[in-house]
C-alpha cells in the first residue's frame, strides 16, 4: 500500500514538475529571442547571451537612475538652493537671505510674488544644535530637514501662534535635551532649512518682523551674536535641480554628508553600481556618465509628466474642472500609512520647494491652500502665445487675500517678461459690479480690457498657475464656491 502510495505521490510530482516546467518553457526559451520591450533578449541553454547581458546591465542601471532621479528630487532642491546662497550671495552658514523684490524671487521655484520670503540653510556639523528665533507677528514658515519634511511649523500656524519664541533644532547625533523657554525639535539630517515669510501688508510692518529672525548655536545663547541678513540685490540665480551630470555629482556629495536613513538604504543600493557610494569619491566612467546622464534627461521628463499630468485619485478640487490639489501629499512626512508617496513628492517637489501643516491647507480660516492649473478648459496645455480669460467669481473663500502666479513650465520659476507675473485680491485690479475680476494672460494686454487684471506670458514657452488662498474659508472646503477653468480667447 505505501509503495503504491509513494509511486502515485512520485506520479504527481513529476506531473507538477513537468506542468511547471512547460509553464516556464512557454515564457523562456531554453535557446531563443524573447522581444521585449528592450528590443531582442537572447538566451543560450537558458543562460542569456554576452550582449543580453549587456543590454541588461545598461538597462538595469538606467532604470535605476531614473527612479533615484525622483527619488533625489527633494533633496538635491535643498543643495541647489544652499550652494546658491552661498556662491552667488555670499551667505555664510548662519546667515539669512532676504528675498523681498521680484527680481529677488527670480529664481525661486514656484514662489508667490506677494509676500517676503527669509531663506537660510545651516550645516549644524560645526555648530552643533542651533537657536531659530522667531519674532511675534504675521509670520508663517517653518524649520525643515533636507528632505524638505517639517519639523515643526513656525509663527502663525507653529506652536508659538504668533507669539514669537525660540526653537531649539538638534541634530542626528545631539544628545537630548528639553530646556525651558525652547520649542525643542530634532533633525534626522545635517543641514536644516530655516524658512519664513512676511504675511503683514505693510511693508514697514514687514520688514521690522523680518529683522526679528535670528539664528545662532546653542553654545552662544547667553550672548548670543547678530544675525547677518542678505540681501540678493537683483543677482541672477537659480533654484532648480541642476541637469546632466551636474545632479549626480551633488547627489553623490550629500549621500556623503549625510547620515543614511534606513528608509533610503535599498535606493543606495541601486546607486552603488553607478558610482554613487557613502564614503567614496564619485569617479564615474565613461559607461556610467552615459547612463547617468540620459536617466536625468528621461526622469525630468517623468517629474513633468507627475506633476503636469497628475493621476492620484481625488486631485481634482471640482469635479470637471481642470484644477487639481498642487501639494497632494497625505502627511508633511511624506508617508501614507503603507507607502512612501513618491509620486505625490515628485509631483510637488520638482515644482516647488518647501512642506508646512500650515502649507497643507486643512484648517478653516489658516494657512493657505494651493490649487494648480496647466491646462485650459478644454483640456489643452497653456501657450504663451495664446490669450487666455478666467473670471473669479465674487466672495472668494479667503480669511485673507488669494493670488494668481504664472509660471514657466521649464524653470518653475516665474515666467521672466520683466514685469510682475501675478494678480492677487490686495491688487489695484479692476473688479466687475458683481465683485468677480476677469483676469487675462497672454502676450499681449486684450485691447478694451484693463492692464491691471493682465498677466504677460512668452510666446514658445509653456506656463502653469498657481491660485493660492490664504486663509481658506468654509467655502472652498465644502466647494460651494467653485472657480472656472481658464478659458482660450478665441
Amino acid at each position: 500500500m505505501k509503495s503504491v502510495l509513494a509511486q502515485n505521490m512520485l506520479a504527481a510530482a513529476l506531473v507538477c514538475g513537468l506542468t511547471f516546467t512547460s509553464a516556464v518553457a512557454q515564457q523562456l526559451p531554453t535557446t531563443g529571442t524573447i522581444d521585449s520591450r528592450l528590443g531582442e533578449l537572447e538566451l543560450n541553454n537558458g543562460y542569456p547571451t554576452e550582449a543580453t547581458v549587456r543590454k541588461l546591465y545598461d538597462d538595469i542601471d538606467f532604470q535605476r537612475a531614473c527612479q533615484a532621479y525622483l527619488w533625489g528630487l527633494p533633496l538635491i532642491a535643498m543643495v541647489q538652493w544652499q550652494g546658491e546662497q552661498r556662491d552667488k550671495f555670499g551667505a555664510d552658514n548662519l546667515d539669512y537671505v532676504d528675498y523681498v523684490t521680484f527680481k529677488d524671487k527670480l529664481g525661486l521655484l514656484t514662489a508667490n510674488a506677494t509676500t517676503p520670503y527669509v531663506m537660510a540653510f545651516p550645516n549644524m556639523k560645526d555648530t552643533g544644535p542651533l537657536v531659530v528665533e522667531v519674532p511675534a507677528g504675521a509670520m508663517a514658515g517653518g524649520i525643515v530637514d533636507f528632505w524638505q519634511r517639517p519639523l515643526t511649523d513656525t509663527g502663525q500656524t507653529g506652536p508659538d501662534k504668533g507669539a514669537g519664541g525660540k526653537y531649539l533644532v538638534l541634530g542626528p547625533g545631539d544628545p537630548d535635551m528639553k530646556p525651558e523657554g525652547y520649542y525643542v525639535v530634532r533633525s534626522p539630517t545635517i543641514n536644516i532649512w530655516s524658512g519664513h515669510r512676511a504675511l503683514d501688508p505693510d511693508p514697514a510692518k514687514a520688514r521690522a518682523a523680518i529683522a526679528g529672525l535670528r539664528i545662532y548655536p546653542y553654545s552662544q545663547r547667553a550672548n548670543p551674536p547678530p544675525t547677518r541678513h542678505v540681501s540678493p540685490d537683483g543677482r541672477k540665480w537659480s533654484g532648480e535641480q541642476p541637469r546632466g551630470l551636474a545632479y549626480w555629482e551633488a547627489l553623490a556629495r550629500i549621500v556623503d554628508e549625510e547620515p543614511v536613513l534606513e528608509r533610503d538604504r535599498i535606493m543606495l543600493g541601486m546607486l552603488q553600481p553607478l558610482g554613487i557610494e557613502k564614503g567614496k569619491p564619485f569617479r564615474p566612467t565613461e559607461r556610467q556618465k552615459r547612463i547617468l546622464i540620459e536617466a536625468a534627461q528621461v526622469g525630468e521628463v517623468m517629474a513633468r509628466t507627475i506633476g503636469f499630468d497628475k493621476r492620484f485619485e481625488g486631485v481634482k478640487v471640482w469635479p470637471g474642472k481642470q484644477w487639481e490639489i498642487s501639494l497632494f501629499l497625505k502627511e508633511t512626512s511624506q508617508e501614507a500609512p503603507h507607502y512612501t508617496q513618491l509620486d505625490e513628492r515628485t509631483s510637488w517637489f520638482y515644482e516647488a520647494v518647501g512642506v508646512s501643516v500650515g502649507m497643507m491647507g486643512r484648517t478653516v480660516g489658516f494657512g493657505q491652500v494651493y490649487l494648480e492649473a496647466s491646462k485650459d478648459a478644454a483640456g489643452h496645455w497653456l501657450e504663451g502665445a495664446r490669450t487666455y480669460h478666467l473670471r473669479v467669481p465674487p466672495n472668494a473663500p479667503v480669511a485673507q487675500f488669494w493670488s494668481f502666479t504664472v509660471y514657466d513650465n521649464e524653470t518653475r520659476c516665474f515666467v521672466d517678461t520683466g514685469v510682475q507675473p501675478d494678480r492677487s485680491s490686495r491688487d489695484n485690479i479692476v473688479k466687475n459690479a458683481d465683485g468677480s475680476v476677469d483676469l487675462y494672460f497672454g502676450p499681449q494686454a486684450p485691447a478694451g480690457k484693463p492692464a491691471t487684471n493682465w498677466i504677460r506670458t512668452i510666446p514658445g514657452r509653456g506656463w502653469f498657475t498657481y491660485f493660492r488662498l490664504y486663509g481658506p474659508t468654509q467655502p472652498y472646503f465644502d466647494r460651494s464656491w467653485v472657480l472656472p477653468d481658464i478659458e482660450l480667447v478665441k
